[in-house]
């Protein structure tokens, strides 16, 4: 008997305790709780894992806690470039779009794209006006800004934190993020798997603060950000995206466990802790498999991240 689960993450990095206010910890904690609950009232009442991870990502970019939507990072030009993508597990049809700007909810894109033309991938004003076509709802770029976020900008292009690790400790006084907002890779991603055992998988984000305009990470890229095949796995990466290109990290999970016959901690495990870091790729993973066995690996000192089985009280964690 299948039991529906779903599985959220909200990025992944360095943490700071510390300084961390209990009040910010506690907003966090709740929206992955609510979120990961939405997701399990879908799963209970017969809804597809499709449904269950847009909703979940949808709500996830909608949380100016997270970024992507509401509360993305600023690219060095101080805009914004918002990226994702979905793949249902059944037929493995994906859907993604990248560098946008004016689309309230790039993963709505996303499964437009995968339900509505005949390509996975739309990009820039491509995917803009693919989405004006569609119905979405279209935002000014000023409705992703954030105060918090452009002032993790300003402190960033000012150089400092990356090397005065000081600085960030006193900053991260005043913010009082979990994670440390500037050494923190903020994707979001949810995957699931319904009662009709079929899995899906989606991820979204601002990207990078300070970015080149123009950057596209992992998060659109259908195998490396995300992944989901009925076979095997349904997976979402966060991290540093182009370590997670180059190690087609959500892939090399289904083919680890397809081809060498891991089991899903294995493979996740294998991928994060053995492939990843020695190329610098820093990050985790969230994954469920056709069995509903569940996998968050991280090598990072923290990633948001959360599930929950129907009918169970959903979990949330931060720290390792």
């Amino acid at each position: 008997m299948v039991k529906p689960v779903i599985v959220i993450h909200g990025g992944a990095g360095a943490l700071t305790r510390s300084a961390m206010s209990a009040e910010k910890e506690h907003a966090y904690r709740d929206a992955l709780n609510a979120i990961v609950a939405s997701g399990q009232q879908i799963l209970s009442q017969g809804g597809s894992a499709l449904d269950a991870v847009t909703e979940a990502v949808r709500l996830l970019e909608e949380c100016p806690l997270f970024n992507a939507g509401h509360g993305s990072v600023f690219t060095h030009d101080e805009t914004h470039e918002l990226d994702a993508s979905i793949m249902d597990g059944r037929t493995r049809d994906a859907g993604a779009i990248s560098c946008v700007s004016h689309i309230r909810n790039p993963v709505l894109a996303a499964r437009a794209v995968m339900e509505q033309s005949q390509h996975v991938m739309f990009t820039a004003a491509g995917a803009e006006a693919f989405a004006r076509k569609q119905g979405l709802e279209m935002v000014e770029p000023d409705f992703f800004s954030t105060d918090a976020r452009r002032e993790q900008l300003h402190h960033a292009q000012a150089g400092e934190g990356r090397v005065v690790l000081d600085h960030d400790g006193q900053r991260d006084m005043a913010q009082g993020d979990p994670i440390d907002p500037e050494r923190k890779y903020g994707t979001v991603g949810a995957v699931a798997l319904d009662s009709a055992g079929n899995l899906a998988a989606a991820t979204s984000t601002g990207g990078m603060t300070n970015k080149q305009a123009g950057r596209v990470g992992d998060s659109p890229i259908v195998g490396a950000g995300c992944y989901a095949n009925n076979n095997t796995v349904a997976v979402s990466c966060t991290g540093t995206g182009e370590v997670f290109i180059r190690c087609v990290a959500a892939y090399d999970v289904s083919a680890l466990m397809e081809y060498a016959g891991l089991t899903l901690e294995q493979a996740g495990e294998r991928v994060v802790m053995e492939k990843l870091l020695p190329l610098d790729g820093s990050g985790g993973l969230i994954a469920v498999d056709k069995e509903g066995n569940i996998a968050l690996p991280f090598n990072s000192e923290g990633m948001y991240r959360g599930y929950g089985y129907v009918g169970q009280a959903p979990w949330v964690g931060i720290y390792r």
